[in-house]
């Protein structure tokens, strides 16, 4: 583990801190009238810009889309916030419409953040740990758990966190690096989720979410 790029992540940290408890705050204060637009939002996220999914989740709330009968397919396909894969994942905004007071209950529910991930995973079409995790970050009820996208994965190779970035993640791989993120989270004295909008703050030039 190299000394300098260690120095030089809690210099940042305490740089960027407070903007980064900041945001954090802003997450646990999320409303649980807007959980369904935050899953939304985390369904359209993989493999696409940030802000295209951002700049959707904004229109679909504007448009009523979970009290309306919309096709979010042309929403998604709008080169001004074009969404990859869009059939597919308007597939997937559709059936957790459908799903979503069964959704509530689970995330509302007094199970701890990994049971709550293990349930979204499993029953969420379109949900991965990564992105379940993402979600349940955004509305403040993640706990520690982390979200293993390219940046993370990117940083924790460049700390020696990690050999290699896998190719593909299984559930037993995420969960093993994730161990070893919390870890290291740990060892450094920086939280899991300050981490995660350090590194993606030092990719972007921004903390989104």
């Amino acid at each position: 583990m190299d000394s300098s790029l260690l120095e030089q992540l809690r210099l940042t940290y305490d740089t960027q801190r407070s903007m980064i408890e900041e945001r954090l705050a802003e997450f646990a204060a999320v409303s649980p009238q807007l959980y369904f637009y935050e899953l939304a939002y985390c369904l359209l996220t993989p493999q696409s810009s940030a802000a295209n999914a951002w700049k959707v989740q904004q229109k679909l709330m504007e448009l009523e889309f979970r009290e309306k009968i919309i096709n979010p397919e042309p929403i998604l396909r709008d080169p001004r916030h074009y969404i990859r894969f869009h059939t597919t994942k308007s597939r997937h905004l559709l059936a957790m419409k459908q799903q979503f007071e069964t959704i509530r209950s689970c995330i509302s529910g007094a199970d701890p953040p990994r049971v709550k991930r293990q349930w979204l995973a499993d029953n969420v079409l379109g949900l991965s740990y990564k992105e379940s995790t993402h979600f349940l970050r955004n509305i403040g009820k993640n706990g520690s758990l982390a979200i293993l996208d390219r940046h993370i994965l990117k940083h924790l190779l460049r700390h020696g966190i990690i050999p290699e970035i896998p190719p593909t993640l299984t559930k037993k791989r995420y969960l093993e690096i994730e161990a070893a993120f919390q870890a290291f989270a740990d060892q450094i004295q920086i939280p899991v989720n300050a981490l995660d909008l350090l590194f993606w703050s030092s990719e972007t030039g921004i903390i989104l979410k």
